[in-house]
C-alpha cells in the first residue's frame, strides 16, 4: 500500500533501525555516571551529538536533545522570550507557521505578551520586506519555519535572518520539514525538528541555540542537557535519530532530484486529469518530496476515504475533516482553495509506479466523490435568465455543498447578475472566491446575513 504521507512522519530508516536496535544493547545505562556502562552511554551520546550539531550547522555544546520536536519548538521560544524579557515582549510569526509555533504565541499572548502575524503571499511565502517591518525595538524574538509542512513552500529564511541581524533579534527556525533534505541557510539564531520527519524514531527533537543568544530556560532547573531539556535522555533513540540523520542527508541529492521528477509529474498531470483542480504552494522554492492540491466540489473527508480504499494513504489541510470544522490555517492565511485538499508527501524509495497508478485512480475516485454529492460535471449553463439576482440559502450545510449550489444556480441569473449564497461554514470564506477565480466569475464580498451566518455576493461575468 503506498503510503503518501512523509511530512507526517516519514517511516523508519533502516540506518535508524540498525542503529536503535544496537544501542538498546550498549547505551541502557545513565550516561552522566562514570563507571563503565555510564562512560559507554556518554561516549554514544557525544557522538550523537557531534553527528546532529555536523548536519545542523552549529557546535556540539550548541545542540541539546528533546523529547519532540515540539517540545523543542516550545522550550526555544519560552527560553528565548525569557532571556530577553527587559527588551520587550513582541513575538514575530509568519501567518503559516506550524501549530506547535503558534499555539506558543497564544499562550504568550495570553500571558500578557504582545504577538504580531506576518502574512504570506498566495504562495505560502512571506515577503522579506514585510517581516523585517514588523520588527520594532520592543520584539524579542522572530519565528519563521525553513519550508512549509503544508503546501512545501520554502521561506526566504536567509533574507529574514539577515533582517533580524540587522534589527537585533534573535530568529528561531522550525527546520522540521527541511533537515533531512540539508541545513537550513543563513544567520538563524535558534533552530528546532523532529527525527520522525526525517525517518528516525519519534519521540526525539533537537533544538540548537547559538552562543550569544540570550536564553533562559523555564520550568524547574535540571542538570541534563544544559538545563533545556530536563528529564532522562532516551539514548537508544537518540542515537538512531542522528545516525539516521546523517544517513538521509547522504542520499538527499539524489533521492531529492529523483522525487522531485515525480511530484512535477503530479503537479502536471493533476490538472489536466482533474477538472477544477488548484495545485497550491510555490512551483519553485518547495520542498522536493511535497504536494498540495485541491478540488472543487469535492468532501476532503471522503477524498480521502477513497483514496484509503484504493490503497493510498494521502493527508488533507481541508476544512472537511473529521479533526476540525474549520480549513487549515495555512490554506486559509495562503487565501487558496480549501475543499478537497489532498497532501501527497513521497517517502524516500517511493516507486514510480506507485505515482502512475496514483494518477490513474484519482479522476474517478474524484468523479464518484463529486457525483455523490450533486456537483455539476463541467462548467454552468448559459439558459436564458429569469432573474437578475438569485439568493443561495445554503446555512446549515457544511463544504462543499455551498459552492456546488452556486455552480449550479450561475446561469440563471444574467451576465452582471449576482447570486447571494448564505452560509455559515467557515470554509466558503476561502471556497466561494476561489471558486470566483477559477471560473472567471466576480467575487464582490461579504456581508452578515440577517438570516445568521454570512452573505457572499457573486457577480456572473461569463
Amino acid at each position: 500500500m503506498p503510503y503518501f504521507d512523509a511530512a507526517s512522519a516519514a517511516p523508519l530508516h533502516p540506518v535508524a533501525r540498525q542503529a536503535l536496535l544496537a544501542s538498546l544493547d550498549e547505551g541502557w545505562a545513565d550516561p552522566a555516571r562514570l563507571y563503565r556502562e555510564g562512560r559507554r552511554a556518554r561516549l554514544l551520546l557525544d557522538a550523537a551529538r557531534e553527528a546532529a550539531a555536523e548536519a545542523v550547522g552549529c557546535r556540539p555544546d550548541e545542540l541539546v536533545f528533546t523529547p519532540s520536536g515540539t517540545r523543542a519548538v516550545h522550550a526555544g521560544i519560552s527560553g528565548s522570550l525569557a532571556g530577553r524579557r527587559r527588551v520587550g515582549n513582541r513575538i514575530v510569526v509568519s501567518a503559516v507557521e506550524h501549530s506547535s509555533v503558534l499555539h506558543a504565541a497564544d499562550s504568550h499572548a495570553a500571558a500578557g505578551g504582545t504577538v504580531t502575524e506576518v502574512p504570506v503571499g498566495r504562495s505560502g511565502a512571506v515577503d522579506t520586506d514585510v517581516f523585517a517591518a514588523a520588527l520594532d525595538p520592543g520584539t524579542a524574538l522572530a519565528c519563521l519555519q525553513s519550508a512549509n509542512h503544508e503546501v512545501g513552500t520554502e521561506q526566504p529564511v536567509a533574507e529574514v535572518a539577515e533582517a533580524c541581524r540587522a534589527a537585533g533579534v534573535p530568529l528561531l527556525v522550525d527546520a522540521a520539514q527541511s533537515l533531512g533534505w540539508g541545513p537550513v541557510e543563513g544567520g538563524w539564531s535558534l533552530l528546532a525538528a523532529s527525527a520522525h520527519k526525517w525517518g528516525g524514531p519519534a519521540g526525539v527533537g533537537l533544538l540548537a541555540v547559538r552562543k550569544g543568544v540570550r536564553f533562559a530556560p523555564q520550568g524547574p532547573p535540571d542538570e541534563r542537557e544544559s538545563g533545556r531539556a530536563p528529564g532522562f535522555e532516551n539514548l537508544p533513540a537518540i542515537v538512531a535519530a542522528a545516525a539516521s540523520l546523517r544517513a538521509v542527508r547522504a542520499e538527499a541529492a539524489a533521492e531529492g532530484a529523483r522525487l522531485r521528477a515525480l511530484v512535477d509529474r503530479i503537479r502536471a498531470r493533476v490538472p489536466e486529469l482533474v477538472p477544477d483542480v488548484e495545485v497550491v504552494g510555490d512551483a519553485v522554492r518547495r520542498l522536493p518530496h511535497l504536494v498540495t492540491f485541491s478540488c472543487l466540489y469535492v468532501d476532503g473527508e471522503t477524498l480521502l476515504h477513497e483514496l484509503d480504499r484504493e490503497g493510498f494513504s494521502v493527508s488533507s489541510g481541508s476544512s472537511c475533516t473529521s479533526s476540525t470544522l474549520t480549513p487549515s490555517h495555512v490554506l486559509r492565511a495562503m487565501g487558496v482553495l480549501s475543499e478537497g485538499n489532498v497532501r501527497v508527501s513521497l517517502p524516500a524509495g517511493t516507486a514510480a509506479e506507485d505515482v502512475d497508478r496514483f494518477l490513474d485512480v484519482l479522476p474517478g475516485v474524484v468523479a464518484g466523490v463529486r457525483e455523490r454529492l450533486g456537483a455539476p460535471a463541467s462548467a454552468p449553463a448559459t439558459a436564458a435568465a429569469d432573474s437578475a439576482s438569485l439568493v443561495v440559502d445554503a446555512l446549515g450545510r457544511r463544504c462543499p455543498i455551498p459552492v456546488i449550489e452556486l455552480a449550479k444556480v450561475i446561469g440563471d441569473v444574467p451576465v452582471g447578475g449576482t447570486v447571494t449564497v448564505l452560509a455559515d461554514d467557515a470554509a466558503a470564506r476561502l471556497d466561494i472566491p476561489a471558486w470566483c477565480e477559477m471560473r472567471g466569475q466576480e467575487y464582490m464580498g461579504e456581508s452578515p446575513s440577517d438570516r445568521g451566518g454570512v452573505a457572499y455576493v457573486v457577480r456572473r461575468l461569463t
